[in-house]
């Protein structure tokens, strides 16, 4: 038995976004490890289809449909997790979408829609299951997918890696949040690179302005396709690297490690998010 099936199995996942890429992946990859399986979409039909499949190999898994902008929907997406399973030992927020064009060109609305299910969606989870969590008590952990773009920069991608940037600096900030508060649950960010899914044919686009290099970022990165790694394998690195304790979890982990390396940084254990240590401001001279 692997240390991520001895972790996992026999537990309980909730994963947003679980309908289809990586979140489909993590899905399939959770139950594989036994764990009970909450598949929550906006697309209940490509939710069902994934539970129904971990149902007829002998795993358990529920489908449940929600849009995480709304955050009534979250709020029920949890009571009925804990109705049906009882307790909840890893919320993964995965729920996402992107966006192609220069940002001065990007529609206010499609502004908005991709903060509402990128940034808020990821809160709404916390803000339903964490108490949840803290009052059942035992080990438990909250997952949130960021992605390569929140440690790099791409052109005509401003929102979606805006988007990025904000979820992994609120990931950082919830592990000091439990670090502080003294919870047992631990928090990680999820950190994918090109993963095979519908993520860039799904994508918003620009209505007026530079159509053209709103359309060849998408074909950019629908190059990537051919060479982009199998969600299973994804999820089989990203629960290996979190039952060894990590906190940034990857999915190409050499591929992610070479980006930073360009950038003088490094995503490891040890350089986890701590709280910085507090200087004086006191007055001195110039």
């Amino acid at each position: 038995m692997s240390s991520a099936e001895h972790l996992y199995n026999g537990k309980t996942a909730v994963i947003t976004g679980g309908g289809s890429g990586l979140g489909e992946g993590l899905v399939r990859h959770a139950a594989a490890l036994g764990m009970n399986v909450v598949v929550a979409d906006i697309n209940e039909a490509a939710a069902t289809k994934v539970a129904d499949d971990i149902v007829r190999a002998g795993g358990n898994a529920v489908a449940l449909a929600v849009d995480v902008r709304d955050p009534e929907q979250v709020d029920s997406l949890a009571e009925a997790s804990y109705r049906i399973f009882k307790r909840v030992d890893l919320l993964v927020n995965n729920a996402g979408i992107e966006q192609f064009g220069y940002l001065w060109d990007t529609p206010v609305a499609n502004w908005r829609r991709i903060l509402d299910i990128n940034v808020s969606g990821v809160f709404h989870g916390v803000r339903s299951f964490v108490p949840r969590m803290i009052s059942a008590g035992g080990r438990s952990s909250v997952w949130n997918t960021a992605s390569v773009g929140a440690v790099t920069g791409i052109s005509r991608q401003g929102p979606y890696l805006a988007t990025k940037h904000a979820v992994l600096g609120l990931t950082e900030a919830l592990k000091l949040d439990m670090d502080h508060a003294g919870h047992d649950i631990s928090v990680a960010a999820v950190l994918p690179a090109a993963v095979s899914s519908r993520i860039f044919s799904d994508a918003g686009t620009v209505f007026e302005g530079d159509l053209e290099a709103a359309e060849g970022a998408r074909r950019d990165m629908m190059t990537l396709l051919p060479t982009a790694l199998d969600p299973l394998d994804a999820a089989r690195a990203i629960f290996d690297q979190a039952a060894a304790g990590e906190f940034y979890l990857l999915s190409q982990p050499g591929y992610v490690a070479a980006i930073m390396a360009d950038r003088g940084l490094q995503l490891t254990r040890r350089s986890a998010p701590q709280e910085p240590r507090r200087h004086s401001f006191a007055a001195r001279d110039h």
